[in-house]
């Protein structure tokens, strides 16, 4: 999930003004029905229709930086997110992870909770300085055991463990070694990879290397809005590549180590329609989505990058590629897996020359800047704002999900399909006169709407196994610290309670018929 740069909305959203007229915000939980109106959006009657299969697995996603806590016990070491937080100006509210949602001790109480809503698969990710401080070197037995139990707890609950090796919190001492812009980090990476597989690996089959990758190298190299910083484009050239050298030697280390792993990805991704029907904005929507969606799914694939990615063969150089690279990026995935969120308006910015890069606002969001997102692509990306936004101003468009999913199924010869995340920003909380609970009717739309539009891809024929939501627990949202709630379980990060909200008890009663209720 990606961070800041905080959108200036001059527009109110359709949803707000519902929510307006009504006490407390609650529109959609007082009226679970959307107006035909709203663009992008099908009446709930239609989504009566959607039925999933029995074997379909309902899961939540959660990360090790963002839920964990305990940032320095049990012998962790120092991680860039810790690093980062621990400095002035980088996070709303001069929050940090220190604590979070203190599910290093209390994971077990939050099992409970995916039992209870009837989920069968949950996605984490492993902190890699909790098993090797700095990087390198032998394992960190204690951050091993605290993983292997956490993983027999959730298979004591029923509940399959999908593990992401790399969910953004690098070892600091591997980015004083130069950070992903650095080739060497793609074999200390499979070394870490292996360790996992070897201790976790007799129980943990599904295996994810990283989590977002065009999101981290961006903003962390590219722009620096992310850790560690930098503000270079070469260095997000680098790192790229870096990364999808890793993603191939991980993969045959996770193997080597588990005879049990399948391996797939945790991608982001977001259908980019062009501005206009003009050809070059239509040549721009295609390079975003070699870019943005499929660099390192092709990498992975094929062996080789998208060929529409960027506008030139400079960044190649730029990246340092070499003869056989294309051998070590080259491992076939056994599943997909991608996160959606929103949809992306594309144009084309090849005239125009980047003065800064892009931002972000919140998870899953980006505006570029007027000159566009950097020198290579000639794109410029930003949020639409035509159907209803959420509280932290990106835009609900459940097509949105249809379309990504079957364009990804016919360019890759239809695969098995994981969602690793999807979910909306909503910051209702307790209402003391309904005893304590949490009615967020808008979420529970907005899965209704998106799952309605998922189930319409799998009759089309796409292959979806499962459906993450984010997040179990609102957590700490990396830049915007705990300013934004994603949880389907509303977290007092003053005592740590947990109440589930509303849309947790509807999802779990989706969990448990395969049909989307009404109410």
């Amino acid at each position: 999930m990606s961070p800041m740069n905080r959108r200036n909305f001059a527009k109110t959203s359709l949803l707000a003004a519902a929510a307006a007229a009504l006490p407390g915000g609650r529109a959609f939980a007082d009226r679970p029905a959307m107006p035909a109106t709203i663009p992008g959006f099908i009446p709930t009657s239609e989504s009566e229709k959607a039925q999933f299969p029995d074997d379909f697995l309902w899961g939540m996603a959660t990360s090790s930086y963002q839920v964990e806590g305990a940032w320095n016990e049990d012998g962790k070491g120092e991680s860039i997110w810790d690093r980062f937080v621990h400095a002035p100006g980088h996070v709303k509210g001069s929050d940090t992870a220190d604590v979070a949602c203190d599910f290093y001790h209390r994971y077990r109480d939050d099992i409970g909770i995916l039992k209870k809503l009837n989920l069968k698969s949950f996605r984490f990710s492993i902190s890699w300085p909790r098993i090797q401080p700095t990087g390198t070197g032998a394992p960190n037995m204690k951050g091993v055991d605290h993983y292997s139990q956490f993983v027999d707890a959730l298979l004591e609950a029923g509940i399959r463990p999908f593990c992401t090796v790399y969910h953004w919190d690098l070892p600091q001492g591997l980015e004083d070694r130069g950070g992903w812009p650095n080739r060497d980090l793609a074999g200390y990476f499979a070394d870490y990879a292996g360790i996992l597989a070897k201790h976790l690996g007799d129980r943990i089959t599904v295996w994810a290397p990283f989590n977002m990758p065009w999101s981290f190298t961006f903003f962390g190299y590219g722009v620096g809005i992310q850790p560690p910083g930098r503000r270079s484009f070469p260095d997000w050239l680098k790192a790229m590549h870096t990364v999808a050298l890793a993603q191939g030697e991980a993969h045959r280390s996770i193997k080597a180590n588990s005879a049990k792993a399948t391996v797939g990805s945790a991608y982001e991704m977001a259908p980019g329609y062009p501005k206009t029907d003009s050809e070059a904005d239509r040549a721009a929507a295609e390079r975003y989505h070699a870019m943005s969606n499929v660099y390192f799914l092709a990498a992975t694939m094929t062996g080789e990058y998208p060929k529409k990615a960027f506008l030139t063969d400079e960044p190649f150089q730029i990246m340092g590629y070499k003869s056989g690279d294309e051998k070590m990026m080259k491992a076939p995935l056994d599943w997909v897996g991608f996160h959606y969120y929103s949809r992306r308006i594309v144009e084309d910015a090849s005239k125009t020359s980047p003065v800064g890069g892009g931002g972000s606002f919140d998870s899953e969001g980006e505006n570029d800047p007027p000159g566009g997102r950097d020198p290579y692509t000639g794109i410029r990306v930003t949020m639409a704002s035509e159907g209803p936004l959420t509280h932290a101003g990106l835009e609900m468009w459940p097509r949105g999900i249809y379309d990504i999913v079957m364009r990804i199924s016919r360019e890759f010869n239809n695969p098995v399909i994981e969602l690793t995340e999807s979910g909306c920003m909503f910051l209702d909380g307790p209402e003391p006169a309904q005893g304590g609970r949490v009615p967020d009717g808008r979420r529970i739309e907005f899965f209704r709407q998106e799952l309605s539009e998922l189930a319409r891809a799998m009759r089309d024929g796409a292959k979806v196994r499962s459906f993450h939501a984010w997040s179990l627990l609102d957590n700490f949202e990396w830049g915007d610290g705990y300013s934004f709630r994603y949880g389907l379980t509303y977290v007092d990060f003053r005592t740590q309670q947990r109440t589930i909200k509303d849309s947790g008890l509807w999802y779990g009663r989706v969990a448990a018929s395969g049909k989307l209720p009404t109410g």
